[in-house]
């Protein structure tokens, strides 16, 4: 299961939001990882729902498309936390500290 501190209270900014690379961090220009919340600024912040590769495993692309750069290839049973679900593809991070990416969502199973 995936443990993720969601921030409590007061929420803010004290300063421009911090540039980070989108292959390391869960953030994007409209959505962002619950534990960046006061660190970066965007519209939306999301809890991942902790998935499973499937035992053929999958290769972990940079954008939603086939033609993308893979990032990594993650082996069967690899743990990938997916933050956005959308056109048959899942955006999110493998495990908690892992490279960031797009996965097809018939390469996903719920943990």
């Amino acid at each position: 299961m995936t443990t993720s501190a969601i921030p409590d209270g007061q929420l803010h900014l004290a300063g421009p939001s911090l540039p980070l690379d989108a292959a390391h961090w869960p953030v994007r220009g409209d959505l962002a990882h619950i534990r960046l919340a006061g660190k970066v600024f965007v519209p939306h912040y999301a809890v991942p729902m902790e998935h499973r590769v499937s035992a053929a495993g999958a290769d972990l692309l940079a954008a939603n498309r086939t033609d993308a750069d893979v990032r990594d290839r993650l082996p069967g049973g690899t743990v990938f936390n997916v933050l956005d679900m959308a056109g048959g593809w899942a955006w999110g991070q493998v495990g908690e500290d892992g490279f960031v990416g797009y996965l097809p969502l018939d390469v996903l199973e719920a943990a």
